[in-house]
């Protein structure tokens, strides 16, 4: 599986905000953005059902540190 970058474009104050939220959780931010679109996807496809693709939402979701 190849990793991939994306760089995004995001206000200082929502990013302090995922910040603390992703060190409340044990994670760092890219980790805690990660866990985020993983429940994103999943959540589309218990709706909408499985988009073709190797990758399980499911699977390498990093646990936090609690």
């Amino acid at each position: 599986m190849a990793i991939k970058s994306v760089s995004i474009r995001i206000e200082e104050e929502m990013l302090n905000k995922i910040a603390y939220v992703a060190d409340y959780e044990g994670r760092s931010v890219n980790s805690h953005v990660l866990v985020l679109i993983r429940e994103n996807i999943k959540a589309f496809e218990d709706a909408n059902g499985t988009i073709e693709g190797d990758i399980n939402p499911d699977v390498n979701v990093k646990p936090t540190r609690k």
